[in-house]
C-alpha cells in the first residue's frame, strides 16, 4: 500500500506539472487569462501528490514496511523513531523526495501569493519556470532516483538502517531540512528573474516581489550551514566545524553570491544601477545550488555528506548546464533593455562600498568554487588525483574575509551618491577607537598572531559600526528600530561579527592533542588535567557502545565513546565536550578497546587514546549563527507604515544620507 499510494502520489504531481506547463504556455500565447489563473489549481495539485509521496514514504519507514525498496535498504527495527524519521532524507531518493515535497510548498505559496496577478505575464512566465523546474525532479523521482522500488524480503529480513554517522545526534533531523529550504527556496527569485527577462520587463518592480523571498531563502541557508558545522563539531570526533569539504563549499557558494545580491539590489531598487550584476547573481545563485545538489548526488567526490547514484549525476549536470546557458542567452537578448540609467558618481559612497562588497563576495566565491572544482576536473581529464586541503583556503579567503568586516562597518555610515571624508571620520570615530580597544584587551590577555589580533579589531570595527546604526534606530523609532530590512540587516551584522569573532579565536588558539592513558593515569593539556578513571562496555540492540570514563579538572567526568553498529560494523565516535561561554574542552575516544570487540558485556579496558581538543570561543559561532537567522526574522518585519525602510537617516539629515541601507548578510 505504501509503495502505491507514493508511486501514484508522484505520478499525480507530475501529471499537475505538465498541466500547469501546458496551461501557462497556451495562456501565453493565446493570452487567455483564464487559462493563466488555472495554474493555482494545479499548483495546488502538485503540492498534494508531492504530500501524498512524502507521508507515504515516512508511513512506510515508521512501520518498517520492507517491501518499498527504500526501507529495505536504509530502513532498520533497530533505528530509533526520531532518527527512523530522518532517515527518509539520509540517502539518495528519499533527500530527492524531500526536496520535491519542499519545491511544491514555494510553489503552492508562489501561487497563492500572486494568486490575483497569475494574468500578468511576468507572474506566468514565473510560474512556468518554476513548473519546469518540478517537472524535472519528479521525472528524476520516477527514474533515477525512484524512492518506491518493490523488494521482496525473505522471512525474518531487517535492513541496515542509516549511515550510522546519520543516525548519532539529533541535528541530523534539522541541519538537512533547513538546508534544503534555503537550497529550494532560491528558485523562486530565479523563476522571476527569468521571467524578468522572458517577459523583457526589465525595471525595479520584479525586485520588490522577490526580495523577501530571497531573504527567506537565504536565512534558511545561513541556519542550514551553521548547524552543519555544529553537527560536524558534535559528531565526527576531530574537534572542527568546518573542514573545506567539497560538499560543505557547495553549500557556501550559493550562500556568498546570495549575499552579495543582497546588498547590490539596494542599489538598482533606488537608482537603477547594477541591473546586469544583480540579473546575473540571481542565476548564478540558482545554478550554484543545483551544482552543489551534482555534488552531493552523484557520487564525484568523497564525503561524509555525499551520495552516489549512476544516472542523478548527468540529469543533474544538465540542468545546471541548461540554467546557465538560458541565463546567460535571456541576459544577452535583453543587454540593451539592461543598461543601468544612473552611474555611480564616485567609490567614496554608498553605492562604491556596495560595489566593493560584491566584487569581494564574487571572488572569493570564485576561490572557493575553483579550489572546490579543480581537484575533480583534473582527475576527469587525466586521471590524477590532487587535493586542495585547508592551506589553500585559508591563504586565500583570509584576505578577502579581512576586507568584508571593513567594509561592513564603513559601508553603513556612508551616505549615498557622496560621503565627505570628514562625515565619515566622524561616523567611525568611536567604531574605530573601540577596535583599538578590543585588539590591546585581546593582546593583554595573551592573544598572539597578528592575523587573529586585526580579524578580533575588525570584527570589532564592523559591531560597533553598526551597534551605532542600531542605537540611532531604537532612540528614533522605539522598539521597532530592530524590524525592517535595513535594523535586521545590522543585527545580521552582529552575528556575522560574533562569528568571525569565534572563527578567528577557535582556528588561532585551538590546542589539540592525542594522548595514550592507562587506568588512573593523569594528564595535563593547556591548563585542564585529564584522569582516566574506567571503561564501560555496554551492548544494545543497534550497538555496542564502549565508553571511557574521564575526570576533567578534578571535578565533572566525562564520557566519550565509541559505537560499533551492528548492522554494518562501523565504528563512529561520540565526543564528550564541556561547553563555556570562552572556551570548550573537548574529548574524543580515538583508539577501539579491546571491549568493544568482545560480547556484550561489562568487559573493560586498562589503555584508551584519546583525542583532547580545547578552543576558545567555540560557542560564539552557534552564538552568531542564531543572531544571523534572528536578524533575518526582524528583516522580514515590515518598517514603520508610511516610512521608507531605507530613509531612516540620522534626525535633520536627508533621506539620501541615511545611514541604515544596508541589506541583509555580511
Amino acid at each position: 500500500m505504501n509503495r502505491a499510494l507514493g508511486i501514484a502520489g508522484i505520478a499525480v504531481a507530475l501529471v499537475a506539472v505538465l498541466a500547469g506547463i501546458i496551461s501557462v504556455i497556451s495562456g501565453l500565447r493565446s493570452e487567455d487569462p483564464a487559462r493563466l489563473r488555472s495554474v493555482r489549481g494545479w499548483s495546488f495539485v502538485f503540492g498534494l501528490g508531492a504530500l501524498v509521496a512524502f507521508l507515504a514514504m515516512e508511513r512506510a519507514l515508521i512501520t518498517r514496511d520492507f517491501t518499498v525498496q527504500y526501507v529495505a535498504d536504509h530502513g532498520s527495527s533497530a533505528t530509533p523513531p526520531l532518527f527512523n524519521v530522518a532517515t527518509l532524507w539520509s540517502a539518495l531518493e528519499g533527500s530527492i523526495l524531500l526536496w520535491v515535497l519542499i519545491l511544491a510548498g514555494y510553489v503552492v505559496t508562489v501561487a497563492h501569493r500572486f494568486r490575483r496577478r497569475l494574468s500578468d505575464p511576468l507572474v506566468a512566465w514565473a510560474m512556468l519556470v518554476l513548473f519546469v523546474v518540478s517537472a524535472f525532479f519528479l521525472v528524476m523521482l520516477l527514474t533515477a532516483a525512484n524512492p518506491f522500488g518493490q523488494f521482496d524480503p525473505p522471512p525474518g529480513f531487517d535492513g541496515p538502517g542509516p549511515n550510522p554517522l546519520l543516525q548519532n545526534h539529533i541535528l541530523v533531523a534539522f541541519h538537512p531540512p533547513m538546508l534544503y529550504l534555503g537550497y529550494v527556496g532560491f528558485v523562486v527569485p530565479f523563476a522571476f528573474a527569468i521571467g524578468s527577462l522572458a517577459s523583457g520587463r526589465m525595471g525595479e518592480g520584479w525586485l520588490v516581489e522577490t526580495r523577501r523571498w530571497t531573504l527567506v531563502a537565504w536565512g534558511f541557508l545561513t541556519g542550514g550551514i551553521v548547524l552543519g558545522g555544529w553537527w560536524s563539531y558534535e559528531v565526527l570526533g576531530w574537534g572542527g566545524y568546518w573542514a573545506w569539504d567539497p560538499v560543505e563549499n557547495a553549500s557556501l557558494l550559493p550562500w556568498l553570491t546570495g549575499t552579495a545580491y543582497l546588498h547590490s539590489v539596494m542599489v538598482q531598487e533606488r537608482h537603477g544601477m547594477l541591473r546586469v550584476w544583480n540579473i546575473a547573481l540571481l542565476c548564478s545563485t540558482f545554478s550554484l545550488t543545483i551544482l552543489g545538489t551534482f555534488l552531493t548526488r552523484s557520487g564525484v567526490v568523497e564525503s561524509v555528506h555525499a551520495f552516489a547514484s549512476g544516472a542523478v549525476g548527468p540529469m543533474l549536470l544538465g540542468l545546471f548546464a541548461a540554467s546557465v546557458a538560458v541565463s546567460l542567452g535571456l541576459i544577452a537578448w535583453r543587454a540593451d533593455m539592461l543598461r543601468s540609467v544612473g552611474h555611480i558618481r564616485t567609490p567614496m559612497s554608498r553605492e562604491g562600498a556596495f560595489l566593493a562588497n560584491n566584487i569581494v563576495f564574487t571572488a572569493l566565491a570564485f576561490v572557493v568554487l575553483l579550489g572546490t572544482l579543480f581537484p575533480l576536473l583534473l582527475e576527469a581529464l587525466n586521471g590524477d588525483r590532487l587535493t586542495v586541503g585547508v592551506p589553500y583556503f585559508s591563504r586565500m579567503t583570509m584576505p578577502l574575509g579581512f576586507a568584508l568586516l571593513t567594509l561592513m562597518a564603513v559601508a553603513p555610515v556612508m551616505p549615498w551618491r557622496s560621503s565627505p571624508s570628514s562625515t565619515l571620520a566622524q561616523r567611525l570615530f568611536w567604531p574605530a577607537w573601540f577596535a583599538v580597544a578590543v585588539m590591546v584587551v585581546a593582546a593583554l590577555a595573551g592573544a598572539r598572531g597578528w592575523a587573529a589580533l586585526l580579524a578580533f579589531g575588525l570584527a570589532a570595527f564592523a559591531g560597533a559600526s553598526a551597534m551605532r546604526q542600531l542605537f540611532g534606530a531604537v532612540r528614533r523609532q522605539g522598539w521597532r528600530g530592530f524590524v525592517g530590512r535595513t535594523n535586521g540587516g545590522m543585527v545580521v551584522h552582529l552575528g556575522v561579527v560574533v562569528l568571525a569573532a569565534g572563527f578567528a579565536a577557535s582556528n588561532s588558539y585551538m590546542q589539540t592533542v592525542e594522548v595514550e592513558l592507562s587506568r588512573g593515569e593523569e594528564v595535563s593539556v593547556a591548563g585542564h588535567t585529564f584522569e582516566f578513571l574506567d571503561t564501560r562496555t555496554e551492548g544494545t540492540d543497534r550497538a555496542l557502545v564502549v565508553s571511557a570514563q574521564v575526570r576533567v579538572d578534578g571535578d565533572r567526568v566525562f564520557e566519550p565513546r565509541l559505537n560499533r553498529y551492528r548492522a554494518t560494523g562501523m565504528v563512529v565516535g561520540a565526543p564528550s565536550v564541556r561547553v563555556g561561554p570562552f572556551e570548550d574542552v573537548y574529548l574524543a575516544l580515538t583508539s577501539s578497546p579491546e571491549a568493544s570487540t568482545s560480547g556484550d558485556g561489562n568487559g573493560t579496558t586498562d589503555e584508551v587514546t584519546l583525542r583532547v581538543v580545547v578552543q576558545p570561543l567555540v560557542t560564539w559561532l552557534w552564538a552568531g549563527g542564531i543572531i544571523m537567522v534572528l536578524g533575518t526574522a526582524l528583516a522580514l518585519v515590515p518598517a514603520r507604515p508610511g516610512r521608507r525602510d531605507d530613509e531612516a537617516g540620522p534626525p535633520g539629515q536627508p533621506a539620501e544620507s541615511a545611514q541604515q541601507d544596508v541589506e541583509v548578510g555580511a
